[in-house]
């Protein structure tokens, strides 16, 4: 398509290799689209967690310290993509659900220039000025050197990592999400195979030491890249731009707009969770050594136990895009409410599970004899249900996100996670003692989930969350006065 190309007018219905989310029973579409973002994260955290076991076993405690130190670098950089990944992909949702194929290409074609420059810019710059990173995080000197061979192999990897995870994202958009479950299968596979490898020297493979580990993430990134963009041009997906529309990666004014102005808040939040999470540890260390070790079992379950909350708001944010862009407002409750269900049903489920099951699942980490396994298993019984409503949170934010909302859910998650969270804690601390720190999670969601119904709640955000193109907004104006301000976001 070009600029002058015509639009399609607003029912006209979705591609056949796009899958139409506005159709089909709520609750089956919601699960069959939700799955394979779940497989993907399960994925992803367990590439990091072999990837782990191998540095620390074939190389050492301090590789896994440098590793650590840099993952920390790495989250703070994709945090930005998340939110910018988040924005494009409400607005190609929307776009996809009116039957403006070309709207979507240009938002994504925006998103993907301007994250693909953001990368670059990030990766040169963080090769340069990485010994000054790893110094502002106080590393310890016996594994900075690690660190710094790690980090700089790192950064080369990041335009190719924000790549796919743009593509990815702009496939769920289109309502695609079996495909980057494929891909981040292959990356996996590829990462995981050649961790060892290339860390020991196996074979034909040099001996790189921790730089092997670094350089295996890189490969296995690039070349479930590259097999990914072949796919998607040899499928002819939606999303795949040709001739004049490879134009469309120059960003312009109103996508631009858009995705920065909506990207931005959305990639704080991943911030305010990360600095909140740093808060907390900070208390959890005043309390002792063994407090610290069992909280850091807590965290690797719970990595996991928050995993289909997160999968079911992707999906339920896809869903309610495409039906405000196909003006379908009233199928938006029934999305919001099939998400609750399953929520409550899966992460209810394996909450009940990791609960008959804990000392088992902490023994992995703790061993069987460490005194911190039966304080860990305290705090689980105290605090892993919060996710339960961590869940339903994620879903109506996930909606609301949908339709241009987010600052609500940024503004929502400060108060929850900071004078919700730690004003628990100080004010209950000497009538509960630890067990504050603790119960000061689920107090916390439950501000949030409180928070988060009563905005949803509210009229006006279901009618004036769509973010149609400049072209069919000026089409639309000819012959309904009022369709400029009934489509502007309202928050």
């Amino acid at each position: 398509m070009n600029d002058n190309a015509p639009i399609p007018a607003a029912g006209t219905r979705p591609r056949p290799r796009q899958r139409d989310l506005t159709s089909g029973p709520v609750l089956q579409t919601l699960v069959l689209f939700s799955l394979p973002t779940l497989g993907s994260n399960l994925l992803q955290s367990l590439n990091g967690t072999v990837n782990s076991i191998w540095v620390g076993r074939l190389i050492g405690d301090a590789a896994l310290a440098a590793t650590a130190n840099a993952n920390i670098v790495m989250f703070l950089v994709f945090a930005g993509v998340f939110g910018f990944g988040m924005a494009a992909t409400v607005k190609m949702g929307q776009a996809f659900g009116a039957g403006e194929v070309d709207a979507a290409r240009r938002t994504f074609g925006s998103a993907v220039g301007l994250c693909l420059g953001l990368a670059i810019t990030v990766a040169l710059a963080g090769w340069v000025f990485a010994p000054q990173l790893l110094t502002a995080l106080a590393t310890p000197g016996e594994s900075y050197g690690l660190a710094l061979e790690y980090l700089r192999i790192i950064f080369i990897s990041i335009p190719g990592g924000m790549l796919t995870v743009m593509i990815a994202m702009g496939l769920r958009g289109a309502g695609d999400s079996r495909t980057p479950f494929l891909f981040m299968g292959v990356s996996v596979a590829l990462d995981v195979a050649l961790n060892p490898l290339l860390i020991s020297g196996i074979g034909p493979f040099p001996r790189m030491g921790i730089a092997g580990s670094a350089a295996s993430t890189a490969f296995a990134g690039y070349a479930a890249l590259l097999a990914l963009l072949a796919y998607v041009y040899v499928k002819d997906l939606p999303l795949r731009l040709r001739g004049a529309e490879m134009g469309y990666l120059i960003p312009r004014r109103a996508e631009l707009g858009y995705i920065v102005g909506k990207g931005l808040p959305m990639g704080a939040q991943m911030l305010l969770v990360s600095s909140a999470g740093i808060v907390v540890i900070g208390l959890v260390n005043r309390e002792g050594l063994m407090a610290a070790a069992a909280y850091g079992a807590s965290l690797q379950l719970w990595t996991y136990l928050q995993m289909p909350a997160m999968a079911i708001g992707a999906g339920t944010s896809a869903m309610a895009a495409q039906a405000i862009g196909a003006g379908m407002t009233g199928r938006i409750d029934a999305i919001s409410r099939a998400g609750i269900l399953i929520n409550l049903c899966l992460t209810g489920t394996m909450t009940a599970v990791l609960l008959l099951f804990d000392r088992a699942a902490l023994e992995l980490f703790l061993g069987s004899n460490s005194p911190a396994v039966a304080l860990a298993r305290h705090i689980q019984f105290l605090a892993s249900w919060n996710f339960i409503l961590f869940g339903v949170t994620i879903v109506l934010f996930g909606t609301m996100r949908a339709g241009g909302v987010v600052w609500v859910p940024l503004v929502a998650l400060g108060i929850a996670l900071f004078p919700a969270r730690l004003g628990f804690y100080y004010v209950f601390r000497d009538m509960l003692g630890q067990d504050a720190l603790w119960l000061c999670f689920p107090f916390g969601s439950l501000v949030s989930m409180g928070i988060a119904i009563w905005f949803y709640r509210r009229p006006g955000w279901r009618t004036k969350g769509r973010a149609i193109s400049p072209e069919r907004a000026a089409e639309e104006s000819h012959t309904d006065g009022e369709a400029a301000g009934r489509f502007k976001p309202e928050l």
